[in-house]
């Protein structure tokens, strides 16, 4: 279920696999987005199982209406209706957990423990070009973070990710280091990249995990799969 653990003082970070849910096929196991077509009750269930596996109850977990766009909300407990439609959460509340949902888009956990601060981000394609990250850090900012720390999570590497051409030169004239070259010497786009390259504009202090959702079984992906299930990076703070 949790791969990936890190902390950086009171704050944990965590991605998931597609492991120990309950969701059947195509969606197997562990889905936790409800938005794909899974049985609502089964998302249910598997965002419970995850709740419980970082310590939090069921609605410790705040998920957002993801539209691959720079739109971020500050979150202060559960929601009390629709989750917003934004692509990046940041809260200051111990005990509450943000969970960013992917496939191949980027899953970004930051925070400042010094300060209290968490934030997580969705950047897809769209959404890097967007500026999410900069927007989630400016968020953060407001609330007081200083000193920035982040976790890049699974996602499709350049190697594997093939745009046309117009596309990667429309994305790299606003983030550079996300042009690449895929292994079959196509265009391409490198957005953890694009996204790692922001962060440290930004002064936070990266770690990445260096998992292609394409190239691992445990790992949801769209572009290999189509009709699948989302895992998830989620970001809390220890209520000690």
């Amino acid at each position: 279920m949790l791969r990936d653990t890190s902390a950086a003082g009171s704050v944990r970070f965590a991605f998931t696999d597609r492991h120990d849910g309950v969701s059947v096929a195509p969606y197997d196991s562990l889905n936790l987005g409800g938005h794909v077509g899974d049985d609502p009750d089964a998302v249910a269930a598997n965002r419970a199982r995850l709740a419980a596996a970082i310590g939090l109850p069921p609605d410790g977990v705040n998920y957002m209406n993801q539209v691959h766009g720079n739109a971020v909300a500050v979150v202060d407990g559960p929601w009390t209706g629709p989750a917003p439609e934004v692509d990046a959460l940041v809260t200051t509340r111990p005990g509450r957990a943000l969970a960013v949902l992917v496939a191949d888009c980027v899953p970004v956990l930051l925070a400042d423990p010094d300060a209290a601060v968490i934030g997580v981000a969705h950047a897809g394609r769209p959404g890097l070009k967007a500026g999410v990250v900069p927007a989630v850090i400016s968020a953060m900012r407001d609330l007081g973070a200083r000193k920035l720390v982040a976790r890049v999570g699974p996602a499709v590497c350049g190697r594997c990710y093939e745009v046309p051409e117009a596309m990667r030169a429309d994305v790299a004239a606003v983030v550079p280091e996300a042009w690449a070259v895929t292994r079959q010497g196509t265009p391409g786009l490198d957005v953890p990249a694009g996204v790692v390259a922001q962060l440290r504009a930004a002064g936070a202090a990266v770690e990445t995990v260096a998992t292609c959702t394409i190239e691992d079984p445990h790992s949801y992906s769209y572009r290999r799969d189509g009709v699948t299930g989302r895992f998830a990076g989620v970001a809390w703070m220890s209520q000690a």
